[in-house]
């Protein structure tokens, strides 16, 4: 699905905890989550440190959106 919505000229970012995978199906723009049972999340933070690790996590992607690339890439979050 990544690949065909990028054939059209949307960019899209495809957030996920295993990143290989992303590799494998093509997808250009990567973003890695936490972790498969909760990946923009972690239950074991307070609720504050959580939001700080989802807002992060989403602007990474929000960059990658507006990011050209040529290649598939892999935005670290910061």
């Amino acid at each position: 699905m990544v690949k065909e919505l990028e054939r059209t000229g949307i960019p899209v970012v495809h957030v996920c905890t295993v990143t290989p995978i992303s590799m494998t199906v093509g997808a250009n723009r990567i973003v890695p989550a936490v972790a498969i049972p909760h990946p923009l999340g972690n239950p074991a933070l307070t609720r504050d440190e959580e939001k700080d690790v989802r807002r992060k996590i989403v602007a990474t992607a929000l960059r990658a959106l507006t990011t050209p690339v040529t290649e598939q890439t892999i935005f670290e979050v910061q």
